[in-house]
């Protein structure tokens, strides 16, 4: 389960509303590289596969494969609006340790 705070919901639905489409949802997921060995990756899809799991959380609709599934299953995403170091961040109780941007971790 992947699960986002009201924050990071509110700012994931105005994107999703700058977009003007309702059947977008929030793809999670996890590729190869950073310098912790994984990146966190977030985009909109409309698309489910048949490899996806989906979740919704404070009425945001979540979309992840079940190989990234596997690394942040668990996972909170936060948004924190600040002038320096805002943005999405993300709490992995799967990550054994994470660079200093916090947008790759190892496991």
């Amino acid at each position: 389960m992947i699960l986002l705070t009201e924050s990071a919901a509110n700012m994931v639905k105005k994107y999703i509303a700058d977009e003007n489409n309702a059947n977008l949802a929030l793809r999670v997921g996890v590729k190869g590289g950073g310098c912790s060995g994984f990146e966190y990756n977030l985009a909109f899809d409309t698309n489910r596969e048949e490899w996806d799991e989906m979740f919704e959380s404070n009425d945001v609709k979540i979309l992840v494969d079940t190989k990234s599934l596997v690394y942040r299953n668990g996972t909170s995403i936060d948004y924190l609006n600040a002038m320096t170091g805002g943005g999405f961040k993300f709490n992995n109780p799967n990550a054994t340790g994470s660079c200093g941007c916090g947008t790759s971790f190892s496991v």
